[in-house]
């Protein structure tokens, strides 16, 4: 029996009693029953948030292992083994991108001041567009020289 049919049915017996509303007793009765209703539809509508807060968190894991699974591409490993992690040296020949080995370049975006860490392939390409406004970023570092490197390792080091 759910809730709101518990209570239709104590407040069935209490009408059925014609309790006197001029006593004490019977007033602290009948407000005691007029504060259960209240809880009672309160508490439905707390499930009924908390359902579809589950079916939205159910449907947002579902959302996220299929991003994962596309970013990190764990179900192409040719492997027997059971690890194809970080330490699973069995599978390092099939590995396409390895993070230690690439070395990444931190770009701010003049427009929004967003951080960006880029490989240099992306810098290769010569240009993108900013990840937080759209903004497009342009990378030409052929015109610079070996002072223009050290003056930026200077500003970075006192920083």
């Amino acid at each position: 029996m759910k809730l709101t049919e518990k209570m239709s049915y104590l407040q069935g017996l209490i009408d059925g009693l014609d309790i006197d509303d001029s006593t004490k007793e019977g007033k602290a009765l009948l407000a005691m029953t007029e504060v259960m209703n209240e809880l009672v539809l309160y508490v439905e509508d707390l499930q009924s948030q908390v359902d579809e807060l589950t079916e939205l968190c159910d449907i947002l894991d579902e959302d996220l292992g299929n991003v994962e699974e596309d970013i990190y591409d764990f179900d192409d490993c040719d492997c027997d083994c059971d690890c194809c992690d970080d330490d699973c040296d069995c599978c390092d020949e099939d590995e396409d991108f390895d993070f230690d080995d690439d070395e990444l370049y931190e770009v701010t975006c003049p427009t929004c001041g967003d951080s960006i860490l880029l490989d240099e392939s992306i810098i290769d390409e010569g240009s993108m567009n900013c990840p937080n406004c759209d903004e497009l970023l342009e990378f030409d570092y052929e015109d610079l020289t070996i002072e223009d490197f050290e003056d930026s390792e200077e500003d970075s080091d006192e920083e």
